[in-house]
């Protein structure tokens, strides 16, 4: 790993230090940020004692992560449009990655300290989408083009119906478990538990059930939440120290040769569906302009852009072979070759086996763009799970006691967490990010509806609050933060 940082200019190798502690500060925040809502049913039940829930989250948290892969990171990052994806710049990387970073550690922290259970998904979403309209609007470019904004859709449908779901599903499940145990002890909360039973903690298997299903949480976050790390960590790779990360260096000849092999096929593909996609692709008719100098897409260049990266790639059988503007030249074709590929998929006329071969193709495609070092993985992995070990108290608090008017049986706990690890997991099948502190508190608030015992106003307006607020606020900061940062260096 050190020998891809050898040589570079002091100032260059100070800056991504500073940049990979900023984003491994964000997740260690995260981790007691959000982790506390994992493992807050389980303490407040007394099913585990906290320092022991802690340790073990903080041990799943940190195998979801190690074992999660890098969909959900990659949904992250392509929020930004291909072109800003494509421009990699040392300094215009440094501005855009602190920008967003000092927004999202801000937002959290602040909210952290007043025990709100808010989104650090919406919080890193919001700050990406700020520097996205602020780089637009500093460089004249359309807004509709500052964000990829049918990706934002996508991870804002998302983040909108999983805490709805959340309450639904969690209501639904409380309902069924007090229809087929309606006199079962699960029903009691820990304070008549204790009362009336004289027992510290839940029934033996109501215990087990909320404790294997903390853990399921704390796994399925880590899966979900790390990848947002993993996702932050290469972008400031890309964008400070291009040369080494634009590829994945570690490719083998056999993947080298499945991103060619790729290449050809969508070259193909085209040319058999040229009376669809001919005038869209301006197929047999090759455009003025140098790609790598323009740093835009452009469809009607795909026939000129898929000779380049087969010229370029021409006997390759190691990425370190190529020089390291060749490299940057090749991640921009593909990026951008995968990106028209996208767009070709949603115009009407390719049936669908055409479709799904498309889909498949854009895989092979982006196969040695999208990844991530070990090292990347494990250093995320570390910074989640420590932090689940700190700051969880004010949270568990909240979620226990302070959205319903009753304090959370045994029952409410089960369901509202089976319900989370349920939905998260979901999300990382279909790499969406999702939040963990939305979809549990919805699903506590869930249970004390269909329980009958109501909820408290003052928190659930503010919960509610924080996360109409959330986007806004981190989109104004991030983006004023970038503007300051880019007049700074003379962008």
């Amino acid at each position: 790993m050190i020998d891809l940082f050898s040589g570079l200019d002091a100032w260059v190798l100070v800056s991504l230090l500073l940049a990979l502690a900023f984003v491994l500060a964000f997740e260690f925040i995260n981790g007691f940020h959000d982790t506390a809502n994992a493992v807050a049913t389980v303490i407040y039940t007394k099913a585990m004692p906290p320092h022991l829930a802690v340790f073990f989250s903080g041990v799943f948290n940190f195998l979801g992560v190690l074992l999660g892969g890098v969909g959900v990171a990659y949904a992250i990052v392509h929020l930004l449009p291909v072109e800003l994806l494509i421009n990699v710049n040392t300094g215009h990387g440094l501005a855009m990655v602190f920008s967003l970073l000092a927004a999202a550690i801000t937002w959290n922290l602040g909210t952290w300290y007043f025990g709100i259970p808010a989104s650090s998904s919406h919080t890193l979403i919001g700050s990406i989408l700020g520097v996205g309209l602020a780089n637009a609007l500093i460089n004249d470019i359309p807004l509709a083009d500052g964000v990829n904004w049918q990706k934002a859709i996508d991870i804002g449908s998302s983040l909108v119906f999983s805490p709805m779901a959340g309450f639904l599903v969690a209501a639904l499940v409380l309902i069924g478990l007090k229809w087929w145990r309606p006199l079962s002890k699960m029903h009691k909360t820990p304070d008549q538990r204790r009362n009336l039973d004289d027992k510290k903690h839940p029934p033996f298997w109501n215990r087990l059930v909320l404790v294997i299903s903390a853990m399921a949480v704390s796994f399925v976050h880590g899966s979900n939440d790390g990848q947002k790390g993993i996702g932050l960590i290469m972008l400031v790779l890309i964008g400070i120290v291009p040369a080494q990360f634009v590829l994945d260096l570690s490719s083998s000849t056999y993947q080298i040769e499945r991103t060619r092999d790729a290449t050809l096929h969508l070259s193909q593909f085209y040319k058999r569906n040229a009376d669809t996609l001919g005038e869209f692709l301006a197929l047999g008719k090759s455009l003025d302009g140098d790609l790598p100098e323009k740093f835009r897409c452009n469809p009607q260049q795909t026939e000129p852009t898929i000779a380049a990266l087969l010229g370029t790639l021409k006997g390759v059988a190691d990425y370190h072979s190529l020089s390291q503007e060749s490299r940057i030249e090749v991640r921009r074709y593909l990026l951008c070759l995968d990106d028209t590929a996208k767009k070709v998929g949603k115009l009407p006329g390719l049936d669908a086996r055409e479709k799904a071969d498309l889909d498949k193709l854009r895989k092979d495609l982006t196969t040695t763009t999208e990844y991530a070092p070990f090292w990347v993985i494990l250093a995320v992995a570390l910074a989640l799970g420590l932090g689940t070990m700190v700051g969880w108290k004010r949270v568990v608090l909240t979620i226990g006691e302070k959205i319903g008017k009753q304090g959370m049986t045994y029952a409410q706990g089960m369901s509202a967490q089976i319900t989370t690890a349920g939905m998260i997991g979901l999300a990382n099948i279909f790499s969406l990010p999702v939040s963990t502190t939305h979809v549990l508190s919805s699903g506590v608030a869930g249970t004390m509806i269909a329980n009958k015992s109501g909820l408290q106003g003052g928190t659930v307006k503010t919960i509610l609050l924080a996360w109409v607020l959330t986007l806004p606020a981190t989109v104004a900061l991030s983006a004023g933060l970038f503007w300051l940062a880019s007049k700074a260096l003379g962008s």
